[in-house]
Formats: structure tokens, C-alpha cells, sequence
């Protein structure tokens, strides 16, 4: 089940996506959105992720510390943005 937050971080990257005319040329659209969808199949590289993570921050007040070339390779799909989002709400960052 769709919680608010992720139904919230879904439109997020749905926006962003569509915004930049992408959805990776598969037959994959924005609108099938789920926590399971990867991001390469939505033609997210490094730097869409950055703008990705950007909107984020902007929408929650919060900071996201992406310096590690680990801390990329961990953003895989829908749901590990989610997770990293809801980790660092509720720590207060």
C-alpha cells in the first residue's frame, strides 16, 4: 500500500521526468510509477538523479548529502528514494 509520502516522492520524480521529455524510451510510462520502478528505466542518469534529489530537497527542507559514488550506486529505484527521504525525516535532517 501507497503511503502519502511515497505517493508524494512518486509525483516528485514523475514530474521531474516529464519535465525533461524522458521516460527512458521503454514502454514504461511516469504514469506506472511504483516503489519497484528502476531508475535507469525512466532514463534517471546521475545527473537527472541530482536534479531528482534537488526537487527533493526543496519539497521537504531537508539536506541530502550525495558526495559518495556509494551513496549514488544505493539510489536504485522508486523505493530507495523513498527510504532514503523517510530515513532523514525521521532523523530531523
Amino acid at each position: 500500500m501507497v503511503d502519502q509520502l511515497e505517493s508524494e516522492i512518486i509525483g516528485i520524480i514523475k514530474n521531474r521526468v516529464e519535465s525533461e521529455g524522458g521516460d527512458g524510451g521503454t514502454a514504461l510510462t511516469v504514469d506506472d510509477l511504483t516503489a519497484a520502478t528502476e531508475l535507469t528505466t525512466l532514463g534517471v542518469d546521475s545527473l537527472g538523479l541530482a536534479d531528482i534529489i534537488w526537487d527533493l530537497e526543496q519539497a521537504y527542507g531537508i539536506r541530502i548529502e550525495m558526495n559518495t559514488a556509494e551513496a549514488w550506486s544505493d539510489l536504485q529505484n522508486v523505493g530507495d528514494i523513498v527510504g532514503a527521504i523517510r530515513g532523514l525525516l525521521t532523523k530531523g535532517v
